[in-house]
């Protein structure tokens, strides 16, 4: 009698989306023959898509009752063979039984043959962290979507046809005036002239029990900004001026804005500067309250809330008046002089790109282009502040966005598709809008998965310079502070006219490790695909071209990065 131990274990392709198991005792009912096999004494693999022949035919002769007998007769090199079969056979198969819906080995081939799924929702179901387990994988992705360039290189020069960078229609002040009706009755149209920082003194109307930040909506919001605002209660009766039987309260504005980009380093660029001892900041690092909470938004997705009054955002300046106001009391000429180099800065890094709320209280009788920009109030207050911008290569930047603010299934293959679908959406906006229209369309924002419109730099900065002079800013790279930070430094000093600094205290300030690098999680991603970044590449390449053209420097069109 003749017995023979036929096994086939076929992994088909993705494509194919199923996977074959036909073993004598197995797990497949019934006594189907397996179609790859078809009956031969084969152990067959599909492994990346090439069938296998992992071992020859096992065949064992039994009579009667002497299988272990025959078995015990092989030669001793013939029972490590069979052994050694057996033994990888059942690692194969445990290991593509435990892998579940996976469609390959775990055991990852050094081979990569053709095959690979066309479409790239075929994987829509894996798991980031079992990408990581198929080194392999990226190949297949990134081969697979660059299928879609083609089209997806229609959509980028369907954009690039339509660019047109044009000049804004400035808004009169009358009109600014009627938008803001508080806002102006409260900030002078001029300010103290010994005090390097916007400032003026205001009369205070209530008693020494009165809690000045009581109604401050940034307390009463956030739990997070309460013990900020605890320091402020401590501090703010001792810093009262007193004149004919009033009390008096210094008020300031910035004396300059760190206004973006997000994602670019300005969180670091915040946190060195402040150690230099003549620059204050606000009391919260990023206020937002230019572009976001004077119009009552905290988060645009929850609605719309009170709107928060121009009195809470000078709030924030206390700390910082407080100083200056002890300068200006000051009997001794060395004292006033020492007090009086003190500047405000504000670091909110929406303050250049985001004017989301304007749909919801300007008239929109501008074909869709906003008629009041954040820039033309903060001008209208102070036509001397000062600008500082810090920029990085605007595809990078994009994939450190999604990194950070993406909330769970974080991937390149999430990335590639956000991407194609932001894209989509803005060429559908082109399509009937102009280009401003497009960047400042808040349905249009909110409905693209990836921040696309931040990385138009030229766009925002355009508007801006139609307000304020190209000498009131400064412009920087992140990839040049990254490289040298001491440089960047002293560019923001001199810009500042801050004053030098001890050598233990720049060493301090330029040799502490950077503020707010991407997450140990998020690194463990790995980069974009490099089709991904290709496409990204092409569509920022036109507005990156007209940045270096404005600022007459070619390392802003990030060629090589």
């Amino acid at each position: 009698m003749r017995h023979c131990v036929n096994c086939c274990i076929q992994l088909l392709p993705d494509s194919a989306h199923k996977q074959q198991v036909d073993c004598r005792g197995g797990p497949h009912h019934g006594h189907q023959a397996c179609p790859t096999c078809k009956g031969e004494n084969k152990i067959l693999f599909r492994v990346d898509s090439k069938q296998m022949n992992l071992l020859a035919v096992l065949e064992v002769r039994t009579e009667g009752n002497e299988n272990w007998g025959g078995f015990l007769r092989f030669k001793k090199g013939k029972r490590c063979s069979l052994v050694f079969g057996l033994i990888i056979m059942t690692l194969v198969m445990a290991s593509y039984i435990l892998s579940g819906a996976h469609q390959e080995l775990l055991i990852s081939s050094p081979f990569h043959y053709g095959g690979f799924p066309s479409n790239p929702s075929l994987m829509d179901s894996e798991n980031p962290s079992d990408t990581k387990e198929h080194h392999h994988q990226s190949s297949v992705n990134n081969i697979s979507y660059m299928k879609d360039y083609p089209s997806i290189k229609l959509i980028i020069n369907s954009i690039t046809a339509r660019i047109e960078f044009t000049t804004r229609q400035l808004p009169d002040l009358e009109d600014l005036k009627k938008q803001e009706l508080h806002m102006f009755s409260v900030i002078p149209n001029k300010f103290l002239p010994n005090s390097k920082s916007p400032c003026w003194y205001e009369e205070f109307s209530g008693r020494n029990t009165t809690d000045p930040y009581l109604t401050n909506s940034y307390v009463l919001y956030s739990k997070r900004f309460r013990s900020t605002f605890d320091a402020l209660r401590k501090a703010f009766w001792g810093h009262l001026a007193h004149a004919h039987g009033k009390h008096f309260r210094l008020r300031c504005l910035p004396h300059f804005y760190i206004i973006g980009q997000p994602k670019c380093g300005t969180t670091d660029l915040y946190d060195r500067l402040r150690l230099h001892p003549e620059v204050k900041f606000s009391a919260i690092k990023e206020p937002h309250w230019w572009t976001r909470k004077r119009f009552g938004i905290v988060r645009l997705r929850d609605g719309l809330r009170d709107r928060y009054p121009v009195e809470d955002y000078l709030d924030l300046f206390d700390l910082a008046a407080h100083q200056i106001h002890q300068g200006l009391q000051a009997t001794s000429a060395k004292e006033q002089s020492k007090m009086n180099t003190i500047i405000i800065g504000e670091a909110s890094a929406s303050t250049m790109w985001d004017n989301n709320a304007w749909m919801f209280f300007y008239d929109n009788s501008t074909d869709g282009e906003p008629p009041f920009l954040t820039q033309d109030f903060i001008h209208a207050f102070q036509p001397n502040a000062k600008l500082i911008v810090m920029l990085r290569d605007p595809v990078e930047r994009l994939y450190s966005d999604y990194l950070y603010f993406a909330s769970s299934n974080k991937s390149a293959d999430d990335f590639h598709e956000k991407v194609t679908e932001a894209l989509q959406l803005f060429e559908n906006c082109m399509l009937d809008y102009s280009l401003r229209a497009c960047v400042y369309n808040n349905t249009l924002n909110n409905a693209m998965p990836v921040r696309l419109q931040v990385g138009l730099y030229a766009v925002y900065l355009l508007d801006w310079l139609s307000v304020f002079d190209k000498q009131q800013f400064l412009i920087l790279r992140l990839e040049d502070h990254a490289s040298n930070v001491k440089y960047t430094m002293h560019k923001v000093f001199q810009f500042l006219n801050l004053g030098p600094l001890s050598e233990k205290q720049e060493a301090l300030m330029t040799k502490s490790p950077a503020s707010n690098a991407r997450r140990p999680e998020d690194r463990n991603l790995g980069p974009m695909w490099p089709i991904t970044q290709k496409i990204l590449r092409d569509f920022y390449r036109p507005f990156n071209a007209r940045l270096a053209q404005v600022l007459a420097d070619e390392a802003f069109a990030w060629k090589t990065t």
